[in-house]
């Protein structure tokens, strides 16, 4: 008889309850399961990386519970358990802390392991707050920021001091973003206070997963890492939904609503259904548009968005979850690994503009291991039909977006070293050695560092005579501490990278609370204006103390708020299988049914002028009754537009004397102008040279104007700017002079401040891409350029007309435009 016959001779007393429990269930353990349990035992840090839906919760939590039964193999009781912090388990959102709670809470119980595990969040009351620092949990599941407000408290490093495993989930959504570094900075002090601890990181799949890892496990020898793949493929099917009359002008934002019968048959053939929108203003509209439509969905259709109170939120989550409700119109508030077991559909509401972010909505349908994933593509455009094609076709080739980390950012690092002195101080030798650690900080060198420990103490060259700014003292053991209850308060209330525009509550007059919405809307309002939120026709009866008190109306043509920076750019992966859909198209491959359904379309902008082939580029030249159109179609996303656009104005301006109305999109950018120009002086490859581009781009974008919008929220992460108290938060236009007078001193007085420079590096680095807007012009130089005169807009360019009218007009006047744009098209040219 040999010893396979008797596999539990061969396990772990940890690993046989385990399986004992997936039995019960009629669960099998995955490999990378299996093979992450042995890795944390052996002592390793790493990554694990699988699909949505595949287990990935259960490979590290039973990781961790699996060790304490073997190191405990004869059985325990609760007086035997050791008190103290084992495992921090950081989730990027408060919906997914909750979701791994019951997780944790169903394998503790389950293998009667008598461990707490709580949940510290924004919403967590203080006295519970209060609660798990004094009687630590054995499990904390908490978010970024809220692991750096307990790092305030006095007595933080024995709290953690017992610490074994810090798990961070969704690594990939926290990556790309200054909430990266703060991870890194939080777990470079955990480190320093338990030097073994293991680092343990979950992530879908993104485009550069190895510097995923170097990232996170920076400080971790490489002996001492691993990287744990599951061998799941996860299918994902797309179905489109295609307009019966495809129209052969296509704009932007009106087709969607008028395929929403189409979504509602699509809610109705399914259990429970996820309707992703890309904005909350977009969430709305289609929320009530359903309802108008189907009045039947009441108390069966539900929205979800960040702005929305947490009790309306919860209150979705869970019936979604107990399958109370058959439809949620959300955005990416849900987009992250929820495991809501009833969804069985879900439905894109227009371009997701990322491969990434796509996958990770297909997965809240089949969630669990080996099911195929359903998701509806719903246009708003029609030529959004091709990025429908080109998604199919990146998730074949299995292209995902990289997130590339922040580095060098000042900001973060001063508010984390306020952190740290407010709470039991540092030496800032000792916490020097951890940040250079970090891969955000490894290039830190000495000046910089002194730099950073003035603008502590001083606020700044430039600011040293301003007592307000000297926020930090050094004691006689030479450590940096903040004796100043007034500095502490508002640090405390300061912490995060998040940075938005400031909220307005909004409340029935009644006192119901209803959610938050920004100022910018709320001051476009007169007492007595209906508009709609959440859900509701409501009226505005009075603003009062950053409060916007409400009641019922019975108007049913309200306002919709909309929210600042809702366009996001098309990713770089997403751009690339655009282009080889229209490609393929000139090349008389039509492999999709969304490029067929497009023939219509394609076949008229060949008519009026053509659709470039694999090695051209195309400019299309104009006039109308509006003036000279110059358009042109890299077709790299509005991101590297921006760039481009501003960067051809000005580079044609500095040939001829000449202004120009500036309009982007996904597809190109048009330059309006008042005077005709001649393209055979002007458009040359010479005009898209990348020799010059920054100095070019920064003249040509007033770089200055941008830098000083980016250094409102450098200003408020730092510090040197306090957004105010809660209920009294000060007004964003008061935020942004005081961020813009400190912005001017540092110009004229300290250009070398790393604040100010931080900036600049900002908004060329991530707002105008410019690594990407370098190689798109590479790539136009290198193609033969063909200019196209057509008689009247065609239908590439007639999105980019409707978007630049879009900014000038209401709706209803924007619509009777566009109904004589299309009406002149039956009549001779002009």
């Amino acid at each position: 008889m040999s010893l396979s016959e008797f596999p539990s001779l061969m396990m772990s007393p940890g690993e046989l309850k385990i399986r004992e429990w997936f039995i019960d269930m009629g669960w099998e353990p995955m490999d990378f399961q299996t093979e992450t349990w042995d890795a944390y035992r052996s002592g390793l840090s790493g990554l694990v990386n699988a699909p949505t839906g595949s287990g990935k919760t259960y490979a590290l939590v039973l990781a961790v519970l699996k060790d304490f039964i073997d190191k405990n193999p004869h059985g325990y009781s609760e007086s035997q358990v050791s008190k103290g912090l084992k495992l921090v388990w950081i989730a990027p959102i408060k919906a997914l802390a909750k979701e791994i709670d019951i997780s944790v809470k169903r394998a503790l119980n389950a293998l009667n392991i008598p461990w707490r595990c709580d949940i510290r969040t924004g919403d967590t009351s203080s006295t519970a707050k209060k609660n798990q620092l004094s009687h630590p949990p054995q499990i904390l599941i908490t978010t970024p920021e809220s692991i750096h407000i307990i790092m305030t408290s006095k007595g933080y490093s024995a709290f953690f001091s017992q610490l074994e495993c810090l798990v961070v989930d969704e690594w990939h959504e926290l990556l790309g973003s200054k909430r990266g570094v703060q991870m890194e900075l939080a777990i470079s002090r955990l480190r320093g206070i338990v030097p073994h601890l293991r680092i343990w990181g979950i992530s879908a799949t993104i485009g550069n997963l190895t510097e995923a890892v170097d990232v996170l496990l920076y400080s971790v020898p490489e002996s001492q890492r691993c990287m744990v793949r599951a061998n799941i493929s996860k299918d994902i099917h797309i179905t489109s939904v295609i307009p019966s009359e495809m129209e052969k002008f296509p704009w932007a934002g009106h087709l969607g609503i008028r395929l929403a019968r189409e979504v509602l048959d699509i809610i109705h053939a399914h259990s429970t259904t996820l309707v992703f929108t890309n904005t909350r203003a977009q969430c709305e509209i289609w929320y009530q548009t359903l309802l108008e439509l189907d009045d039947n969905l009441a108390g069966c259709i539900a929205m979800h968005h960040g702005s929305i109170s947490k009790e309306i939120r919860e209150w979705v989550e869970e019936a979604l979850y107990e399958g109370r409700i058959k439809a949620v119109v959300c955005t990416s508030s849900l987009d992250l690994g929820v495991d809501f077991r009833p969804v069985e559909s879900v439905v894109q509401i227009g371009s997701p503009k990322g491969v990434a972010r796509f996958i990770q909505r297909a997965g809240r349908s089949g969630h669990q291991p080996g099911k195929p994933s359903h998701i509806w593509f719903v246009p708003t455009h029609a030529l959004e039909l091709v990025e429908a094609a080109g998604l199919r076709l990146a998730i074949a080739q299995e292209s995902l977006e990289e997130r590339i980390p922040y580095i060098r950012s000042f900001d973060v690092l001063i508010q984390y070293l306020m952190t740290l002195a407010v709470s039991e101080g540092f030496d800032p030798l000792q916490v020097k050695s951890e940040v250079l650690g970090t891969h955000a900080f490894a290039s830190l060198d000495d000046h910089e560092w002194r730099g950073v420990l003035h603008m502590l103490t001083h606020g700044s060259h430039s600011l040293e005579a301003y007592e307000e700014f000297k926020k930090v003292d050094i004691n006689e053991k030479g450590q940096y501490v903040v004796t100043d209850r007034r500095h502490i308060l508002r640090h405390k209330l300061n912490i995060g990278t998040i940075v938005s525009d400031a909220m307005i509550r909004v409340k029935m007059v009644k006192g119901t609370y209803l959610g938050s919405i920004e100022e910018w809307f709320v001051s476009q309002l007169k007492t007595g204006d209906s508009f709609w939120f959440a859900g509701r026709a409501l009226q505005l009866v009075r603003f009062k103390d950053m409060t916007a008190q409400v009641a019922l109306s019975s108007q049913k043509n309200g306002k919709i708020p909309s929210y600042q920076g809702g366009r996001m750019p098309l990713s770089s992966e997403l751009s690339y299988v655009l282009k080889e859909k229209v490609y393929s198209y000139v090349e008389g491959r039509v492999d999709d049914i969304e490029i067929e359904s497009l023939s219509g379309i394609f076949e008229k902008q060949k008519e009026l002028s053509l659709i470039p082939a694999r090695d051209e580029f195309l400019v299309e030249y104009f006039e109308t009754r509006e003036g000279f159109h110059l358009v042109m179609y890299p077709f790299d996303g509005r991101g590297v537009h921006e760039g481009m656009a501003h960067l051809v104005a000005k580079r044609i301006s500095m040939m001829i004397p000449i202004s120009f109305t500036i309009a982007i999109n996904d597809l190109g950018f048009e330059l309006l102008s008042d005077q005709a120009l001649d393209l055979d002086d002007v458009i040359t490859p010479h005009l898209f040279r990348s020799q010059g581009l920054s100095s070019d781009i920064q003249s040509g974008l007033n770089s200055m104007e941008l830098a000083r919008r980016r250094f409102r929220d450098i200003s408020r992460i730092s510090g040197l700017v306090f957004s105010g108290y809660p209920g009294k938060l000060k007004k964003d236009r008061h935020l942004q002079a005081s961020s813009q007078l400190i912005f001017d001193v540092f110009a004229q007085y300290e250009p070398d401040n790393m604040l100010y420079g931080q900036a600049f590096d900002e908004v060329m680095a991530f707002q105008l891409e410019e690594g990407r807007l370098r190689k798109a012009l590479e790539k136009i130089q290198a193609s033969h350029m063909v200019i196209s005169r057509p008689e009247r807009p065609t239908p590439f360019s007639f999105p980019l007309l409707v978007d630049r009218l879009r900014e000038k007009m209401s709706s209803e006047k924007l619509t009777d435009r566009i109904q004589k744009m299309l009406a002149e098209y039956d009549t001779d040219p002009q």
